[in-house]
């Protein structure tokens, strides 16, 4: 029987996920080991994601991991690994996919709408910031960095006494709330139409190493064809916009199947927002999904045509 290990990051999030991918191999009849990993991002907890990189800051030495034969399949959110694939690694599976929605956590307010001009909103994200200011500009948006807890712990409330809590509302991935069990603190699932999710967002990416074709047969076996699909049309669309995954950039991608796997098409939307919230750009368009990635290039081309370069750039401060 073989051992598999598996490489993933030390927070709580990143270990559900893993233990997940171990459950299903050990299902299959193989024995998974646990390899864990601290990554840039981990250490460096303060101040906007930005700061510390734009590149991988989840993902490199989890990969290094991989490349070092310490591990033999590596889990990361697929939101966090980079669209340019590591050298001597291949994308070996995407499992099926959690909600790819935001959500807003408050214990004052029920839907976005109802959040007054001068309320202070926590995200890390870019993408997410620069939604919320198409929404309202009035808002005040700060960054939060941490884990889930962490960044729960910083919300106001009427009986808080953490010294650190200051938001009224924070806006978090649904995928990681359920999986982490926290489904009571979700005020409202975001329409996708409001706030469009980052690519591969709700996905997990399980890579491998190039030549290592026994782990790569077994892991293939978790892979969902309409996911890995889907997902590939996100990244192609973030890389030939060369966004990087803290960009605000957004996707939604439908599956539009009629039941045969042979037959499946998707419809990708891609949206670029200017960083203060001030001009959205949007563009649709479908195909099958061998073609997966024609469709997230032809998406991007067209945003590019309507200026999406020059958002993009203005968000970097180039």
């Amino acid at each position: 029987m073989k051992t598999i290990r598996i490489a993933t990051r030390q927070s709580a999030l990143a270990k559900w996920q893993a233990d997940w991918v171990a459950a299903q191999l050990v299902r299959l009849g193989y024995e998974a080991e646990m390899v864990y990993v601290t990554t840039h991002g981990d250490v460096n907890q303060t101040g906007p994601i930005e700061s510390i990189g734009t590149q991988g800051v989840f993902t490199k030495e989890v990969q290094r991991a991989l490349l070092d034969n310490l591990a033999d399949v590596a889990v990361h959110s697929m939101k966090d690994l980079p669209t340019m694939q590591a050298p001597g690694l291949v994308l070996a599976a995407v499992p099926p996919r959690a909600p790819t929605a935001d959500c807003l956590v408050s214990p004052y307010y029920n839907r976005l709408e109802d959040i007054p001009d001068d309320a202070l909103i926590g995200t890390g994200s870019l993408r997410r910031k620069a939604q919320l200011l198409a929404i309202n500009p009035k808002w005040n948006i700060e960054p939060v960095r941490g884990n889930l807890q962490t960044r729960l712990n910083k919300l106001r409330s009427s009986d808080c006494v953490t010294p650190s809590a200051k938001f009224d509302a924070i806006i978090l991935a649904e995928a990681g709330l359920r999986r982490m069990g926290f489904d009571d603190r979700i005020a409202q699932v975001i329409p996708l139409t409001q706030l469009m999710p980052a690519a591969g967002q709700g996905a997990l990416a399980l890579e491998c190493r190039a030549d290592d074709q026994s782990t790569l047969a077994v892991v293939g076996q978790l892979n969902s064809l309409e996911v890995y699909a889907a997902t590939a049309a996100e990244r192609t669309l973030l890389a030939v916009l060369e966004a990087g995954c803290l960009a605000p950039v957004g996707c939604v991608t439908r599956v539009l199947s009629d039941g045969d796997s042979q037959n499946i098409q998707i419809e990708l939307t891609g949206r670029v927002i200017a960083s203060d919230g001030s001009k959205m750009l949007e563009q649709t368009d479908s195909a099958d999904a061998q073609n997966a990635k024609e469709l997230g290039r032809r998406v991007a081309q067209r945003l590019l045509n309507m200026g999406a370069d020059k958002l993009i750039a203005e968000s970097r401060g180039d």
